[in-house]
């Protein structure tokens, strides 16, 4: 007989092998995967890829368009456009990581505890969510992060703090569904608490569709990320951040349209990825809405 620890292992093979399967099924959202893994992969190596320091001036080549030397151009400083853009991949993925590493369980929680308990509970948080969601997402980011100051990590409580109200609605629905079911109501009647029946009966059915919400959310999060850096809300000179380089690029545009165009593509084709990623995290995770 195995040992229940087989048996997780044997079952996560398992899952992962049909994942793959499914994957292998949806040749546009495989496309979106490796994207992202290839982003990592260069967030993690980015000195070893990037051919020049990223904050290395060199004002006797400032703003030499894309050549073999420099192949996504120079920006006003002279320093090499392709560079910065591998050292802003780190900012990109450490700002969507954070955000969602704190807009998803914050969110959980709040939408299972208000689904579950019900009543006044319900009420008042979803009346809190409401008032966050009333807001353009956007413009709250932006006054909170005039707020609490201009930095990489304001821009990620900002965008924290306007981004849980929409896994916590889906937390909410989910909740509302699961807690009449079977398997939960048994569960109550052998005594479980309610710590216990949300935190192992509840919650992990309710994860599936955040982790694909999060998923779908992170093209958001680099948008609006992007739209505090070219504010100057975001991460600060001389950091690579592609919002603020598209900021101070937009001066040059009509003479030097590299130095704003090339991080522009980096978050078209990021963003792309992540909303690829997220439609195929999305028939893998909830078959009811696979494509027929």
């Amino acid at each position: 007989m195995q040992s229940p620890a087989h048996q997780a292992f044997t079952r996560l093979v398992t899952g992962l092998r049909n994942a793959l399967s499914k994957l292998s099924q949806e040749p546009v959202g495989m496309f979106g995967f490796l994207f992202l893994a290839l982003l990592a992969v260069i967030a993690i190596l980015a000195p070893l890829i990037a051919p020049y320091s990223p904050t290395a001036q060199n004002l006797g080549q400032a703003l030499l368009p894309p050549s073999a030397a420099h192949w996504a151009g120079t920006d006003e400083f002279g320093r090499d456009i392709l560079s910065r853009l591998i050292y802003g991949t780190r900012i990109t993925f450490q700002t969507v990581l954070a955000v969602s590493f704190i807009v998803g369980p914050l969110g959980l929680v709040i939408g299972i505890v208000a689904g579950y308990i019900g009543g006044r509970t319900d009420a008042v948080l979803m009346r809190i969510t409401d008032i966050v969601l009333s807001f353009p997402s956007l413009v709250l980011a932006l006054a909170f992060a005039a707020a609490l100051g201009a930095g990489l990590g304001t821009a990620i409580i900002a965008i924290s703090l306007t981004g849980w109200p929409a896994i916590a609605r889906l937390a909410r629905a989910e909740t509302l569904v699961v807690r009449n079911t079977d398997y939960v109501a048994a569960a109550r009647l052998y005594g479980a608490s309610p710590v216990r029946l949300l935190a192992l009966y509840i919650a992990p059915m309710c994860i599936p569709s955040v982790v694909v919400r999060l998923t779908l959310n992170m093209a958001g999060i680099i948008l609006t990320a992007a739209a505090l850096g070219f504010l100057g809300l975001g991460a600060q000179p001389p950091a690579p951040e592609w919002g603020a380089m598209i900021s101070s690029g937009r001066r040059f545009m009509l003479d030097n349209w590299w130095v704003a165009v090339m991080p522009g593509i980096a978050i078209l084709f990021t963003s792309l990825a992540f909303n690829l990623a997220g439609d195929a995290l999305r028939d893998i995770l909830d078959p009811r809405h696979a494509r027929s």
